[in-house]
């Protein structure tokens, strides 16, 4: 069965994230098409970049890039819960994103994103991050405002109508993930 990570992008103490990302795993869990996991960046503790080699030699040394590497390419597809920070996604994400290599080759990524804009522009930087890494990143995305979808721009409090949108992006990220699957066992 396809196997989709949906990955919680931010580390920060308090962060909004884990309330995001846990409901985006509930929509998920109720669907059959795939099975999904939720994956937090936190858990790994990546330290910044402490590999010698390139991530695109896969000659990883350091017990947290071993585990890490052996989660994320056991799936086939990703969705990625993200904040944006200064118009970007988090370091903690993008570090944890740039620590592989071929782990992420050949697969499809959504975005659910949350900010003052909806982190729009977070998933832009990852859309031009993924081309590099050769994963299919899906057109569907759920923005999430922190004026609209929070309350006190702390609590969760989706508006119905993104229950749809991330639907649409786990159905995109599923359907892509299949579509792929010949690539990944060539």
């Amino acid at each position: 069965m396809t196997r989709i990570a949906i990955i919680l992008g931010s580390t920060r103490p308090g962060r909004n994230g884990e309330a995001v990302a846990n409901w985006v795993y509930d929509i998920a869990r109720q669907r059959t098409d795939a099975e999904y996991e939720l994956v937090d960046i936190a858990e790994y503790k990546l330290p910044h970049l402490d590999e010698a080699a390139p991530p695109s030699m896969g000659q990883y040394t350091q017990p947290h890039t071993l585990a890490w590497s052996e989660k994320i390419a056991s799936f086939d597809g990703y969705v990625f819960v993200t904040p944006e920070y200064n118009h970007s996604t988090s370091g903690a994400l993008k570090n944890a994103i740039d620590f592989l290599y071929a782990e992420w080759n050949n697969k499809a990524a959504g975005f659910v994103s949350y900010g003052s804009v909806g982190g729009t522009r977070a998933v832009e930087h990852l859309r031009l991050v993924m081309g590099e890494l050769q994963v299919a990143d899906v057109r569907a995305q759920a923005a999430l405002s922190l004026f609209t979808d929070f309350t006190n721009f702390t609590e969760f409090t989706p508006a119905p109508h993104q229950d749809d949108s991330v639907k649409a992006v786990l159905d995109q990220v599923v359907a892509w993930s299949g579509a792929l699957a010949h690539l990944r066992a060539a």
